[in-house]
């Protein structure tokens, strides 16, 4: 299928709610609480203050930035999920559909809004500062906060096929104002350019592949600005839902046989789509499945666990101990959470008032097992047993300027300053051991490593929990290297 470039095509929409008349009701309601965890992972780490260092770097899924500051040190290598800085994702996937199928496609992101405290002189004018307290005694930090935008499509899917349609899902530019009698709270949001092409191609026997491209159409004011200031004009954890009426989506991580090369001749770039809703949600056909395109790795079906109270805005981790954390934070840093965003203030007045029957529900709970012995074939096709025969992470090796690094190996870390893991930025410098060379299942290789210095590396290793790297992010060192200044 060609790529539709985004420059432009058959139809153009405006920003809104593009939906044909007739059309039934809202398909995306199964995935609305997914999709909320997936606009708000990493919004704001535990312990959720201002002046923790892991909030002083964010942003960093599905974050799409004008091209000219991502290319600023050339091309971006397309991967698998939005972990990295782009300018555009691209989703394609397979559906299966009636001939007067309408498809509609839903854009989210947030967009950046600075949150500027300024303080009232004795000459009545309004100067910038870090903090304020109010005269009911609460107090105020400027931050970086984020607001939820996000752009309906609807069309049918024989106009599709007639040339691809292009939609501005571009944010405009806000200030709201809050008077504190001491000062007041300014916030502003920049406009944020962005537009969405989808196209569909016929593939034979009521199959068709599908391709949703959304991308930053901005220009960067400053291709060397710092990230913070270049966030101003980017899509933020930037995701894509598709369903419609009379069509029916094809697993893409796991489809059937008969369907497998044409799946993976699909080729998404910074997302990674996955069947929406519970399994077999679609019983008649009027309203098909839906599909979640995330820039983060998750299941087909993903699902909120029931006996999660409310979002901890680091979905990947645990309820459980992220509020037995946020319950012992002292007073003094529950005050300057509650300071440094309201949505901080909701996470401790949850916690505060949590009912003991609520807080048990999250110790676990068994979803399923599967049976002993099931067959080969209930299990996805990446897990199947023997798949990786023949790899060993302990003794297979990879080659980077002409050293075969492995397990053992003494190496310098030098991630990418752009697009990187925001952990991963302060180990630039740093040396560590190799631990393991580890495939992934789309065929890149990353080396889990152990850094030198580290006071629990070796509790690290006991556990498995590695830092891990691409082989161009290493620079193979002799036994005796010493750390760089």
């Amino acid at each position: 299928m060609a790529d539709t470039g985004g420059e432009g095509g058959a139809c153009v929409a405006t920003p809104g709610r593009d939906i044909p008349e007739g059309l039934s009701g809202d398909p995306f309601t199964e995935v609305g609480a997914v999709a909320d965890a997936v606009l708000y992972e990493g919004y704001l780490l535990y312990p959720y203050r201002r002046s923790s260092a892991k909030n002083r770097v964010r942003w960093q899924f599905g974050v799409l930035l004008p091209r000219t500051w991502v290319e600023a040190d050339g091309p971006v290598a397309e991967g698998i999920s939005g972990s990295a800085d782009s300018w555009y994702q691209r989703t394609e996937c397979l559906v299966r559909a009636a001939p007067d199928a309408v498809l509609r496609v839903r854009v989210r992101y947030l967009q950046l809004q600075r949150k500027q405290v300024e303080a009232l002189g004795e000459d009545g004018r309004h100067r910038p500062v870090e903090s304020l307290r109010a005269g009911d005694g609460t107090a105020q930090l400027s931050f970086d906060e984020a607001v939820p935008y996000e752009v309906d499509l609807g069309r049918p899917l024989a106009e599709l096929l007639r040339g691809p349609c292009t939609v501005e899902v571009s944010a405009p530019p806000a200030v709201a104002t809050e008077e504190l009698g001491a000062g007041r709270v300014v916030r502003r949001r920049e406009r944020v350019e962005a537009r969405t092409t989808v196209a569909a191609e016929e593939l034979g026997d009521g199959l068709y592949r599908l391709c949703v491209r959304t991308e930053n159409a901005g220009e960067a004011r400053d291709a060397r600005a710092p990230r913070a200031e270049a966030l101003r004009q980017a899509l933020l954890a930037a995701h894509t839902l598709i369903g419609g009426d009379g069509l029916e989506f094809v697993s893409q991580t796991d489809p059937p046989a008969a369907l497998r090369e044409r799946a993976r001749g699909c080729r998404s770039a910074f997302t990674f789509p996955v069947l929406g809703g519970p399994a077999g949600a679609s019983e008649d056909g009027a309203t098909g499945p839906v599909l979640l395109s995330a820039p983060i790795i998750l299941p087909d079906h993903p699902q909120v666990a029931p006996e999660s109270p409310g979002d901890l805005h680091d979905a990947a981790e645990i309820d459980e101990i992220l509020t037995l954390r946020t319950m012992l934070l002292t007073d003094e840093e529950k005050a300057e959470a509650r300071a440094t965003d309201p949505r901080a203030a909701r996470i401790l007045d949850r916690v505060d008032t949590m009912p003991p029957e609520v807080f048990a529900g999250l110790h676990g709970a068994i979803r399923s097992l599967t049976p002993v012995g099931a067959a080969p074939e209930a299990r996805p096709a990446w897990w199947q047993e023997g798949g990786d025969a023949g790899l060993s992470p302990t003794t297979d090796t990879v080659p980077v300027v002409g050293v075969h690094l492995g397990t053992g190996s003494k190496v310098r870390l030098n991630p990418r300053l752009r697009g990187a893991d925001a952990q991963d930025m302060f180990l630039v410098g740093r040396t560590a051991e190799v631990a393991g060379v580890f495939h992934d299942v789309d065929g890149s290789v990353h080396l889990a490593v152990t850094v030198d210095d580290d006071p629990a590396a070796e509790l690290h290793g006991w556990y498995g929990r590695f830092h891990y790297f691409k082989p161009e992010e290493l620079e193979p060192l002799g036994d005796g290297a010493e750390p760089r200044p």
